[in-house]
């Protein structure tokens, strides 16, 4: 509704008039309600158009007009009504501020493409997050938003090549974006790695010129996989700061040891988004001697200014001097604060110093096999606690491998050396034919007592490594359970944000996937802490999901969903999401 002007009797005369669109699509007007001449109305109001536009717009806001409601009592249902998704506003809230259309804008000058770079980026990024799925569904789907994407499918598709090339820039820029909105802190990085996998049979094959020399690797390459699955996999570092933010993230080869990755991952990020000195926090799969002696600065490729680190280690995998020490008593018990809940921590630390074994030249360090190996003596705090959860936890899933394992004996014929994976170490004499995987021998197979007896000593503990003498145990533990963070991060990006399985199959195609999954996960990161960490990143998109806009006469749309996260997001980023009704006039307003 608005308050129209018009000349009558050499006079100007106010109304309140309603724009709709007819069957044809064309604009129509109707007059609502009559109002008078302006001349009249001064007398009545001091500023009577100021007066009148104020009502047409309350109006507007609160209510659809008597004749609107008259239209849609005659209407009937129509099987072609539109509903688009409106909650997608909050998403591009955060997209705009971090300037990735504006840098997209500027790459777009200097290539001679026809389609539009942001257009696409932001299709893919925001359906990453509301409704992922493969790039062509995603194409297929564009329509459940308000905006039009005038791009075609292959064109979808050329943009991927194009994007992987901005992948570092775009680190940066996000970065530089929000450290210090959103008060972003290196002192502890978290790093960690997991791996996503392709529904494929082969490997990727090695490229080679014609000296027989290794030019590319493949890259979906079979490896160790979390899930145990056999399928060709890629492998995924990321880097976390404090504030629980991801920072950057790389792609590796699946075959690949991801303790390789650490070292060149904190490099990057020092030299990159000019971070001082850093501890990193890493789970033990991480926990080597040469990470420990690259990052603490023991190496001569290093700077003055050494980093530290916070590592898990094994107990039942450490030396023996070390587990004698776990058994030996001389724990300390604490009542701590945890979940707003008392508990136990019996702990205990020592500074010891640690022998690793590293090869040495007069340059520095260098591939293992060069020189001799050099012991170094690197003082380190080693911290291990018990938990009687962990206990629990440890003495539950064993049970479960041992009687796995008792099958195993009973009925060889059922296993391979896939399938016997984490009972297999419970059976004595079990061994398997290289080629088939099959058990070779199943007639002298028993329960290994012995090993039982031994990780039953060390039920419930667990142990933290430092380079950082001077903290606490609890801080040592606190810091450390930071990484349950990126632990959730990785669950949203395989569960909500559903990285795999990847369709895509080409490197330069799978590295902008992964650069819009990035995207699309810190976006979420950081809806998360501007409500307050309220929510959970799956209840933000859920209700994000849900808030959708439906059209029901011209150009009024309802909004028929509203909760408290759709409140607290409206609050937050003055959207009014509180209306029910809504011009489409109004949500472009919105979306803008």
């Amino acid at each position: 509704m608005f308050l129209k002007q018009s000349k009558s009797h050499n006079k100007i005369y106010l109304s309140f008039v309603q724009g709709y669109r007819d069957e044809n699509g064309k604009t129509k007007h109707k007059t609502i309600e009559k109002l008078g001449y302006l001349d009249d109305l001064k007398k009545q109001y001091d500023d009577p158009i100021s007066h009148f536009k104020a009502i047409a717009k309350a109006r507007t806001n609160e209510e659809i007009t008597e004749m609107t409601i008259k239209n849609l009592q005659t209407k009937t249902i129509d099987k072609n009504t539109i509903t688009k998704n409106l909650g997608y506003c909050v998403l591009r809230k955060i997209y705009n501020e971090l300037g990735i259309s504006d840098f997209l804008k500027e790459k777009q000058k200097t290539l001679s493409i026809e389609y539009n770079l942001d257009e696409i980026f932001f299709l893919l990024v925001i359906s990453r997050i509301l409704y992922p799925a493969s790039k062509k569904s995603t194409y297929e789907n564009r329509n459940i938003f308000f905006e039009k994407y005038n791009f075609s499918q292959d064109d979808l598709y050329r943009s991927l090549t194009i994007f992987q090339e901005y992948k570092e820039e775009l680190e940066v820029l996000l970065w530089n974006k929000t450290k210090n909105t959103y008060n972003r802190d290196t002192t502890n990085t978290f790093y960690d790695c997991t791996n996503y996998y392709f529904e494929i049979e082969y490997n990727d094959d090695d490229a080679y010129d014609k000296d027989g020399k290794l030019v590319t690797s493949g890259y979906r390459k079979r490896g160790p996989e979390k899930n145990h699955r056999p399928d060709p996999i890629i492998e995924m570092g990321l880097l976390m700061d404090s504030t629980e933010l991801p920072i950057a993230y790389n792609l590796f080869p699946g075959n690949q040891s991801e303790k390789l990755t650490l070292y060149p991952e904190i490099k990057r990020l020092k030299s990159k988004f000019g971070c001082d000195r850093t501890i990193v926090v890493a789970d033990r799969g991480l926990n080597c001697s040469d990470n420990i002696i690259k990052i603490s600065g023991t190496s001569l490729e290093m700077s003055q200014k050494k980093d530290g680190y916070v590592y898990g280690q094994s107990v039942r995998g450490a030396d023996q001097e070390f587990k004698q020490w776990v058994l030996a008593g001389g724990y300390n018990t604490d009542f701590i604060d945890d979940n707003d809940k008392k508990v136990k921590f019996i702990h205990k630390s020592r500074i010891y110093p640690k022998k690793m074994y590293v090869v040495r030249d007069d340059k520095g360090l260098t591939k293992k096999g060069n020189k001799k190996r050099q012991a170094i003596e690197v003082d380190q705090k080693q911290m291990v606690y018990y938990s009687q959860k962990y206990a629990d936890k440890q003495k539950h899933d064993r049970n479960m491998m041992i009687e796995k394992a008792k099958d195993l004996i009973k009925s060889p014929q059922k296993y391979n050396k896939a399938t016997s994976y984490g009972a297999a170490g419970y059976v004595k004499n079990l061994k398997f034919n290289q080629t088939t995987g099959e058990i070779a021998d199943a007639s002298n197979l028993m329960i290994d007592e012995e090993k039982i007896r031994e990780e039953e000593q060390f039920d419930g503990y667990y142990s933290i490594v430092t380079s950082e003498e001077n903290l606490s145990d609890l801080q040592i533990r606190n810091i450390y359970r930071g990484l349950a963070k990126i632990e959730d991060t990785f669950k949203v990006t395989k569960s909500i944000l559903e990285n795999r399985p990847i369709f895509v199959w080409t490197k330069e195609h799978i590295e902008a996937h992964f650069l819009t999954c990035f995207i699309a996960l810190v976006i979420i990161r950081l809806l998360e802490q501007r409500l307050g960490n309220k929510f959970s990143p799956s209840e933000i998109v859920e209700s994000l999901r849900k808030y959708n806009s439906t059209n029901i006469e011209h150009d009024i749309y309802i909004q028929g969903f509203y909760n408290d996260v759709i409140e607290c997001c409206s609050n937050n980023f003055g959207l009014n999401l509180d209306r029910k009704y809504l011009t489409l006039k109004e949500i472009k307003k919105i979306l803008n």
